[in-house]
């Protein structure tokens, strides 16, 4: 009898036990969260924005991982994060030569007189002015080109009257005249549109280029021949380096080698290589290096200092740019995006290193997504926000 009337209570106590098991369970399911990603402390169970920055929430990701950081589009584009996939490539030593940007001697022009006769203005009378090709060098008074312009003008004026092919013989060897003696073919055509000779023959700049050497002042008597001006191109410069005697066999005549020049160290240009002098400078153990490079907007000036790049004993490697290594007290760490979108500090091991780029040994797989600009942004997230260290 005393069974029967307990079989009610132990009913009521399996339902309120197997409700609370429900709810327990209930509870233990992960309810979707949403968080700010510049303010963590931010947590909502639906989507909305940021009371604080308005920006739009986020799903808060539930991970293990206490220094993942979750960033919006954005927020990476405003701190200029960039990734890269991690690939195989050729990574070598450096070594590192002290040079200098020289004037290409090749590309230097002097600018003689061509006739004789009495300077009556100089156009350009400072050194350093940039002239252009086809501008207004100097004038001289020149008897000489005087009488060949007025020999021009009767050829002309034969050979437009009498129509015969000698006359225009005449005339072509008179113009060719005036252009050897160095009158530019549109001062031609003027004279035969004038038909007049002119005292005063202005000659133009053959190329363009930095004025170098003035070598003639006004009033001055030159002689056929006589040194004028002296223009250096800068389209292409010299650089000069110093090789010791263990370094002369890294590189040979024809390589292609890298240069740095001083106040354009974030970008280093190709220069190759045209001249490695045969024996050592006298009483030194010295060699002369020189590479030419190209310099089309005329940047790089000559007199500045630049560093010149050996790259030698090149092996394959997990190679990624030098600036994506972070380095504290506890090693070297890179950020790697995953697939969920977190961002993740990693501890790797370098190994070689070069102006630009280094070697991941371990740490690092192939064809992941590591962060190459804005991870000491992160780095800085991480402390600040939550506290932690890499």
């Amino acid at each position: 009898m005393k069974n029967i009337f307990l079989l009610p209570f132990i009913t009521i106590l399996l339902l309120l036990g197997c409700g609370k098991r429900n709810e327990h369970a209930k509870h233990t399911e992960p309810a979707i969260q949403y968080t700010c990603p510049m303010h963590p402390q931010i947590i909502r169970d639906a989507p909305g924005n940021c009371p604080i920055c308005g920006m739009t929430l986020v799903k808060k990701e539930s991970t293990t991982d206490t220094k993942a950081i979750m960033l919006s589009e954005s927020q990476i584009k405003l701190a200029n994060i960039t990734t890269t996939l991690t690939r195989l490539e050729s990574i070598g030593k450096n070594t590192l030569l002290t040079g200098k940007l020289v004037v290409n001697e090749e590309q230097t022009e002097v600018i003689s007189s061509r006739v004789q006769g009495r300077m009556e203005k100089l156009h350009l009378k400072e050194v350093g002015q940039r002239v252009l090709k086809g501008q207004p060098l100097y004038e001289l008074y020149s008897e000489q080109l005087l009488t060949l312009q007025q020999e021009y003008l009767l050829a002309l004026r034969q050979s437009e009257e009498l129509q015969a092919d000698r006359y225009k013989s005449f005339l072509a060897a008179a113009e060719k005249k005036l252009l050897l003696y160095g009158m530019s073919q549109e001062q031609i055509r003027q004279l035969a549109l004038r038909k007049k000779s002119d005292s005063r023959i202005t000659f133009l700049s053959p190329v363009t280029g930095i004025l170098a050497r003035i070598d003639a002042t006004e009033g001055q008597y030159v002689i056929e021949g006589s040194s004028l001006f002296r223009i250096e191109k800068l389209n292409r410069v010299w650089v000069e380096a110093e090789l010791y005697a263990g370094e002369s066999d890294l590189v040979k005549e024809g390589d292609l080698i890298q240069v740095i020049v001083n106040g354009f160290e974030n970008k280093s240009v190709s220069g190759k290589v045209i001249f490695k002098s045969p024996e050592y400078r006298q009483g030194t153990q010295i060699l002369t290096l020189r590479a030419v490079i190209e310099n089309p907007t005329g940047t790089f000036l000559p007199g500045t200092e630049a560093t010149v790049v050996l790259s030698h004993s090149s092996k394959e490697a997990i190679a990624i740019p030098i600036d994506a290594i972070i380095r504290d007290a506890n090693g070297s760490h890179v950020w790697v995006l995953g697939k969920d979108g977190a961002f993740s500090p990693r501890t790797v091991e370098t190994g070689i290193e070069n102006v630009d780029k280094v070697e991941i040994i371990s740490g690092l797989a192939v064809k992941e997504n590591v962060v190459i600009t804005g991870g000491y942004l992160l780095y800085g997230e991480l402390v600040l926000k939550r506290g932690g260290v890499l």
